[in-house]
């Protein structure tokens, strides 16, 4: 205790003395806060099964490169096998392959779901970090089968690891960037506060470029953009775009002398950076945020000015970055990281790759996609049910044997004996057609091997099986055309279509009101952020303007923002959009008998998934949001999706826009979204977009309108009979000209 009060009367002795003596005193130290991340966050979004006498799981995680881990652990939701022994049993957790806890396997809650926290020490953990849970189980002290279905024990994805962190000074450099505005380590959704110098739209057009750079980096994890304008915000780090006379509450710009970027400390605040985009003219203002999204890693130093920059050229369609390529077979080298593509042991993890396809591709009386799969394997010893898994998320496609070594298990001279591969795998090479409709614009394709277990009591088990997918297999939609019937929110909510149909949105128009408040910024800079994390590229030529001048972008695909009352559009266009004013309450038109029985007639598209006209209807006061698509009234042809939210539906709008659960329920013309609820459905006029080659265009009008199909079949039975009408008439007449026959 003496010591204590010692060193305290030190410190304060200490700081009086600087502060006597004009010296700062020492900086507070810097608050603490804590993360929270289950296994969900960290990409195990499934309850782990352990098997066997001895198996393993691991999760990586990582943490910000600007804060140090004070404290840690991990609350540990699991259950295990009533038949284990508890003396020979228990589940191991280690952290960068120290151990931490052993956790032994109780008689009392056997086969329950138990719950424990693990304590981790700090020092353990660095930035790149994995948990790994090992799973040692018995059920006999004699001869036991390695594979008995009662070794088991399972953790739930609801665990979660707990981190209090304490963040430290960054430096204030552009070699640093993206971080520490965006840190890949950091699995949170990324929100990002912008500050806007002015309101104008060439100002948003830069700040869209810059946002959807950013959601491309989040990816996953979604991003959100706060927008203030004339003030800095507090405790966070911020982007500001600013032109000379822009006033900043409590910042000094630097010198304005061309497009320029810089990263500087927050004023009074050093833990907290600010990212400057700076120009004097708009078009300035666009080049610096350009260059910060295509040369960010070419950027050095605090402060540098944007000199020649040459814009790239003009995207093609459907070159997005992220998306397939559709004018040639793709290796999943180019999908999946080599490692990603490898698994051993008995109960292995599933090899995933990620595909995300253009929206609109055509997959109509199609067999299949293409999918060329080179794959090896440790060879079994003996026939048996072995088997490599395919499937596409959630939906089986096939299952390829992994076939013995020695079929015959006779000895080596046997013509049927499999040659092996110098690394004493097997391989084989199958053509598999993944089928058309379990392939959306993201989907995953999964590859699981399931060995099964040479075991049995008394016999020991070889934990020594491998498998591996070839990087060279392919998949091939360069055979597909793209035709796609529109509306289709599907289409934009996970592929930002049509707009991404070329990755820089050249073909695109942002129409806002001709005064856009802070919560239809903040809209547009999300939605910019979706449409980059979908193509993986910045918006360099997406236009924005208010809707006074809707009329000089009539050759663009529109995205309309704002909310009923604030923006003109949506009362122009409202005979062409399902949503029709009815006083105090926004309702949907009802179709009838009428309806149906035209869209029987001429063919219009149906689903049955989604009601073609129900009654809905949406709040005035503005806690719902609603988007819509529908033919662009300036030129057909055209799309237009209109988002429809103020500011009270702005979370909840975003929230469903980015959270995968609900992403999946936005569909068909028109989505309300009214809290948690997603009500989708499909009425209006349709139309299609893109080309077929001529004879399957006809063949397609033709199965989807049974009344031309109908008038077609007439028309050739009429042709038909006119012409042996007029056949018979003219033989007739032949002969009646050479009279009877003497």
């Amino acid at each position: 205790m003496l010591v204590r009060k010692t060193l305290l009367a030190f410190l304060l002795a200490s700081i009086a003395w600087s502060a006597a003596h004009g010296q700062p005193a020492p900086a507070p130290a810097a608050p603490e806060a804590t993360r929270e991340m289950n296994l969900r966050q960290l990409g195990v979004d499934y309850a782990i099964t352990l098997r066997g006498t001895h198996a393993t799981v691991g999760i990586p995680f990582s943490v910000r490169g600007d804060e140090l881990v004070t404290a840690a652990s991990l609350r540990l939701d699991y259950a295990y096998s009533p038949a284990l022994l508890p003396e020979l049993s228990h589940l191991a957790v280690s952290v960068n392959d120290v151990l931490v806890a052993t956790l032994p396997a109780t008689r009392e809650g056997a086969g329950q779901p138990r719950s424990t926290t693990v304590p981790i020490d700090r020092r353990l953990i660095g930035d790149h970090n994995r948990i790994n849970l090992e799973f040692i189980g018995h059920y006999t002290r004699e001869c036991e089968d390695p594979a008995h279905s009662s070794l088991w024990a399972k953790v739930d994805a609801s665990s979660t690891l707990h981190l209090t962190v304490e963040p430290f000074p960054a430096q204030a450099d552009l070699g640093t960037l993206p971080a520490p505005f965006f840190d890949p380590r950091d699995v949170r959704r990324l929100r990002l506060p912008f500050v806007l110098g002015d309101a104008g739209f060439p100002t948003l057009e830069a700040a869209g470029i810059v946002s959807s750079w950013f959601g491309a980096l989040a990816g996953y994890r979604g991003a959100v953009f706060p927008v203030t304008t004339g003030t800095l915000p507090q405790g966070s780090h911020a982007v500001v775009f600013a032109m000379p006379g822009a006033a900043l509450e409590g910042l000094q710009l630097p010198a304005i002398e061309g497009p320029a970027l810089a990263v500087v400390d927050r004023p009074g605040d050093p833990l907290h950076k600010l990212l400057l985009v700076m120009g004097r003219t708009p078009t300035e203002l666009r080049t610096a945020a350009a260059a910060l999204a295509l040369n960010s890693r070419a950027l050095t130093g605090g402060t540098t000015m944007v000199d020649s920059f040459e814009p790239p050229p003009a995207r093609r369609p459907y070159d997005a970055p992220r998306w397939i390529a559709g004018d040639r077979p793709v290796q999943l080298g180019e999908l999946a990281a080599a490692k990603d593509l490898s698994v051993a042991g008995y109960t292995p993890d599933v090899v995933k790759v990620n595909l995300q396809l253009p929206p609109d591709l055509f997959t109509w009386r199609t067999r299949g996609i293409p999918l060329v799969l080179g794959y090896r394997y440790t060879p079994r010893a003996r026939p048996d049910q072995s088997t490599l898994n395919i499937s596409l998320g959630d939906s089986f496609v096939g299952s390829l044997p992994l076939r013995a070594a020695n079929p015959a298990t006779q000895p080596w001279w046997n013509p049927f004996a499999r040659t092996l591969l110098p690394d004493g795998t097997s391989g084989e090479r199958k053509t598999i057609l993944l089928p058309p409709l379990a392939l959306g614009a993201r989907s995953q394709l999964r590859l699981h091997y399931n060995f099964q277990p040479d075991a049995a009591p008394c016999k020991p088990l070889l934990d020594n099986v491998r498998g591996s997918i070839d990087a060279d297999s392919t998949l091939d939609i360069s055979g597909l055309p793209h035709y796609i019937a529109m509306p289709e929110l599907a289409a934009f909510a996970n592929g930002g279509f049509p707009f991404t149909r070329l990755a820089d949105l050249a073909d695109t128009a942002v129409l806002m009101p001709d005064a856009p408040v802070q919560a239809d910024q903040e809209i547009f800079l999300a939605l910019m952020g979706q449409l980059g994390n979908a193509t993986g590229y910045p918006a360099l030529r997406a236009t924005v303007g208010g809707a006074s001048k809707a009329a000089q972008w009539a050759d663009k695909d529109l995205l309309v923002l704002g909310s009923l009352q604030r923006q003109p559009l949506f009362a122009q266009w409202a005979d062409r959009m399902p949503l029709a004013r009815a006083g105090a309450v926004q309702d949907f038109r009802l179709g009838t008998w009428f309806d149906e029985a035209l869209r029987f007639v001429t063919g219009t598209r149906r689903r049955e998934d989604l009601p073609p006209a129900t009654q809905m209807a949406v709040s005035a006061d503005g806690r719902d949001a609603a988007l819509a698509g529908f033919e662009s009234p300036l030129k057909p042809g055209r799309s237009v999706v209109a988002v429809i939210a103020g500011a009270e539906a702005q979370p909840a709008l975003l929230e469903a826009l980015m959270a995968p659960e609900m992403l999946r329920r936005i569909q068909g013309s028109t989505s309300i979204v009214h809290g948690t609820e997603i009500h989708s459905l499909l009425a209006g006029e349709s139309y299609y977009v893109g080309r077929l080659p001529p004879v399957e265009w006809v063949q397609w009008k033709l199965s989807r309108n049974p009344l031309l199909l109908a008038g077609m079949i007439l028309a050739v039975a009429l042709m038909g009979a006119g012409a042996a009408y007029f056949s018979l008439q003219r033989r007739a007449r032949r002969r009646l000209r050479r009279g009877p026959r003497p």
